[in-house]
């Protein structure tokens, strides 16, 4: 059997393990508003702009019909502003432009900054990690993608393909969206006792509002589960290629491979198969921090991703190159689902179970791959290829597109038509 390498396996055990603790005595930013702005509304116009400078500050723009101005402020100084602002006879109030947070009953969900980021800072678990406050906005703008379509079509929720190292059983978030399962491994239970497989899974399809866990990417998307990676988290090149071909056979209109190997013309083969039959295929990009090519995610026909954090900076573990790399997604302490038995990427690095965040382009791809389906569901109509390009035009443009990658990080919303913020 050949050990398939990158983003999957050896250098997603790695990554996984390779979280840094926080910087003691970095005061963490107050998640309940935004960051660096404030809303103020004066009862005398006039006197406004003196009003304002005397802090150093400038006039902002108005707030709809509201009377209120949204007006920049240094970061962390936001509380210490208002205070100073209310006092002032010309100012009617001063209040901080509060983070709104999704309609949503998942448990762990403030911590998905990849679906919503308000700048928070979140923990993992066991509540020994603590990670700090990103870049508001810094996300995907699943909330508002959500706003047009989950995943769902008449005939059910589009259905991904994870080829991956299974989906766990007893995981009640993302199991029960398992609609198909196939073992390509040897001699291996269809249970997932990696935990790679139902991370991934959960960050593409986990159930939303049903008041346990996280919410997936696409939450009204179906999973194709197709375990070609053994309880070590090694497969084949044959085991990846009867994947494809199985998912397609089955409907798959996404299949992501958040795993790489090297290029082989049978994968090849049933790659390029699987786009002439209408599928959008996705990969990571790897978990190398050079150029190196992985593939699959290096084929023409398959959309590679690499990874950003919660800054919308490049990750630093993440493979890179604007020639093959073609968009990127939040890949950094992504919080997911883990099976609820030991499983061995627990073992290795203190995963809890039921939950907990991960790192790799193997997260990021499971991003776009959810982005993907939904944009199916939203324009049935299209073929694979103006699929893609929906997912790939619509990306945001951010530093080190052009450069990293070809187009920007991912961006649900505009991807599937929808009014974003």
């Amino acid at each position: 059997m050949k050990k398939i390498f990158g983003a999957g396996f050896a250098a997603a055990v790695l990554a996984f393990g390779a979280i840094n603790s926080a910087v003691a005595g970095h005061a963490a930013p107050d998640p309940s508003h935004v960051q660096g702005q404030i809303m103020v509304k004066f009862r005398d116009k006039a006197g406004a702009a003196g009003a304002l400078r005397q802090h150093g500050l400038n006039e902002g723009p108005a707030i709809g019909d509201t009377g209120a101005h949204l007006i920049k402020v240094p970061a962390g100084k936001e509380l210490q502003l208002i205070e100073a602002l209310s006092r002032n006879p010309v100012v009617e109030y001063a209040e901080p432009d509060h983070a709104v947070t999704a309609a949503t009953a998942d448990e762990y969900f403030p911590r998905q900054y990849a679906l919503q980021n308000t700048g928070q800072p979140y923990t993992n678990t066991k509540g020994d990690l603590k990670i700090a406050g990103g870049k508001a906005d810094a996300d995907v703008d699943a909330v508002e993608a959500w706003g047009v379509t989950t995943g769902l079509t008449t005939g059910g929720g589009i259905k991904v393909a994870v080829l991956d190292s299974g989906v766990a059983n007893d995981n009640p978030d993302i199991h029960p969206k398992v609609v198909a399962h196939a073992n390509f491994t040897n001699g291996e239970t269809g249970d997932d006792n990696y935990g790679h497989g139902t991370h991934v899974s959960g960050i593409v399809a986990a159930t939303k509002d049903n008041t346990i866990g996280v919410a997936g990417t696409c939450p009204g998307c179906t999973i194709l589960d197709g375990k070609v990676l053994n309880d070590s988290g090694v497969g084949s090149s044959s085991s990846l290629a009867s994947g494809i071909d199985w998912a397609m056979n089955n409907g798959a209109k996404v299949i992501n491979m958040s795993l790489g190997v090297r290029s082989s013309r049978t994968l090849e083969a049933a790659i390029n198969n699987a786009w002439n039959k209408g599928a959008v295929l996705v990969a990571a990009a790897g978990n190398g921090g050079n150029q190196t090519k992985i593939y699959p995610g290096a084929y023409p026909n398959v959309i590679a991703v690499a990874a950003t954090d919660n800054a919308d900076v490049k990750a630093s573990l993440s493979t890179y190159g604007a020639s093959w790399v073609d968009i990127a997604a939040p890949g950094v302490n992504v919080y997911s689902t883990f099976p609820n038995h030991t499983f061995v990427l627990g073992t290795q690095n203190s995963r809890s179970l039921g939950y907990d965040v991960g790192n790799g382009t193997s997260m990021s791809s499971a991003i776009v791959a959810g982005v993907a389906a939904m944009v199916w569901s939203s324009h049935p109509e299209v073929d694979q290829k103006a699929i893609r390009t929906y997912v790939e035009s619509t990306a945001d443009t951010i530093a080190g597109t052009g450069t990293y990658w070809a187009n920007g990080r991912v961006n649900a919303c505009k991807a599937v038509g929808g009014k974003c913020s």
